[in-house]
């Protein structure tokens, strides 16, 4: 399909941030930790208490994640044409998972368990369990399961924030269905954007070797402690190369806490489009090349009530030095809305700080199109010279993606005004399967077209 709009914008705009987390706040010697359903609280390790780093024994850490650690085995239920209605259950694939509470809930990527009619957990003593979704988060491929057992053992989480580049870690996963394997390898980078379906991305990044059938396993420090999800490499084979990915344990800890307590997961925002100030910072003369250039505030939004500007960059939040656009996005990706962090940004050479209340993020995905959408404001809506629609936030396939829609309005979807995603969310439940849709698009310069998808 050909380009729809040709739209003018600033490098490439990383969107609204998405938020949410846990909460831990430390004044002095004084620990209070929020405790979720389920999951136990998060408990500093005593550092005294344990061998020097520099000694790079991995057995205690070992030993406490084996059993911890699971296979997962995807299942789905087939129909075998030559015996008519008879079933028949087909591998869809296998991972690994985490256990992360002595009740039997469980923590692996939503890749591995994705239509799957059936799941099998084996522990590594070889039992046997089959296991429900309580709930998924595709967008950081996150899911949780759950399992009917008691008692097991269980990694505890780590504050990955606390993660030091160079640190010895170990990466565990149980590819084979036979036990868990452990390798070593230290923290190769933090907050690296692998631009993964087109959201900007945070992840740990190690060269302790993950290789297929690890995923959903678990990264863990020298003291035990879960400090990321094994979720991703990057190879031209599909295998191991010299580099791994994880999704920081306060991520993936925050997504599991929204599931059990909210049933989805709860995305905030700063209320602020912006793009990574080193790619801009000659052309706008910034005299800075670290951080993150504000290039819109969103009306009525937190960042907006606080009294940040359009041309601040944000190199601070609360104590996270914002380096690139990723070192952001993965502080947000946890916390959630109605959080207040505190925003430090460099506004005509002096530094400035905001506290800023995130608010919730809606976004409806239309997946017949491929697009996901999101309230439009009113300013929006007032520089089109329209009364009603949603905008384009960003395409759901390579196709959409090229595209270049962000910020197009939505203002009728089969010839049906739409004026926010409820409305969107509507009609397409009421639409029949396979029937062609027709959309009204404005553009941001105020063009208006219509397509039809067949």
């Amino acid at each position: 399909m050909k380009k729809i709009f040709s739209l003018v914008m600033i490098s490439v705009l990383g969107g609204i941030l998405t938020l949410g987390g846990y909460l831990l706040f430390i004044d002095e010697d004084h620990i209070f930790v929020q405790e979720s359903p389920g999951i136990p609280a998060y408990t500093p390790v005593n550092m005294t208490a344990l061998p020097d780093a520099t000694n790079a024994d991995f057995t205690e850490a070992a030993n406490k994640t084996v059993n911890a650690v699971v296979h997962v085995k995807n299942m789905a239920i087939t129909r075998n044409p030559f015996y008519g209605t008879r079933e028949g259950i087909a591998l869809q694939g296998t991972g690994s998972g985490v256990i992360i509470s002595p009740d039997g809930y469980i923590v692996t990527n939503n890749h591995v368990i994705q239509n799957a009619s059936k799941l099998q957990v084996t522990l590594n003593n070889n039992q046997n369990y089959m296991a429900e979704v309580i709930g998924t988060d595709p967008k950081t491929d996150i899911a949780l399961l759950k399992i009917e057992a008691e008692d097991l053992e269980y990694l505890p989480f780590g504050d990955s924030d606390n993660a030091q580049i160079g640190e010895w870690v170990l990466a565990v996963g149980n590819p084979f269905n036979l036990t868990s394997t452990v390798t070593a390898g230290i923290i190769s980078a933090k907050s690296r954007d692998l631009g993964i379906d087109s959201n900007v991305s945070s992840f740990i990044q190690t060269d302790a070797a993950i290789n297929p059938g690890n995923s959903g396993g678990a990264l863990v420090n020298i003291f035990g402690e879960l400090i990321g999800i094994n979720t991703a490499i990057t190879s031209q084979t599909g295998t191991y190369v010299g580099y791994a990915f994880a999704v920081p344990s306060n991520n993936a800890r925050k997504i599991v806490e929204d599931i059990l307590e909210f049933g989805d997961v709860q995305q905030g925002i700063l209320g602020i489009r912006g793009v990574q100030a080193a790619n801009i910072a000659r052309d706008y003369n910034l005299g800075v090349s670290e951080g993150v250039y504000v290039d819109e505030v969103e009306q009525g939004s937190g960042a907006e009530k606080a009294g940040i500007r359009s041309g601040d960059v944000i190199n601070k939040i609360d104590d996270v030095v914002i380096r690139k656009f990723s070192d952001l996005t993965g502080y947000i990706g946890s916390k959630r809305p109605e959080d207040v962090v505190k925003v430090q940004v460099i506004r005509d050479g002096d530094t400035r700080v905001y506290n800023v209340r995130l608010t919730k993020y809606e976004v409806f995905q239309i997946k017949e199109i491929g697009l996901e959408v999101a309230n439009a404001t009113a300013a929006e809506l007032k520089q089109r010279n329209i009364s009603n629609g949603v905008k384009i936030t960003r395409g759901l396939t390579p196709q959409m993606q090229n595209e270049q829609l962000y910020g197009t309005i939505i203002t009728a979807i089969d010839n049906q005004p739409v004026k926010d995603i409820a409305d969107v969310e509507k009609i397409m439940k009421r639409r029949k399967s396979g029937e062609p849709i027709s959309v009204t698009f404005v553009s941001p310069s105020g063009e208006k077209q219509k397509y039809v998808w067949r």
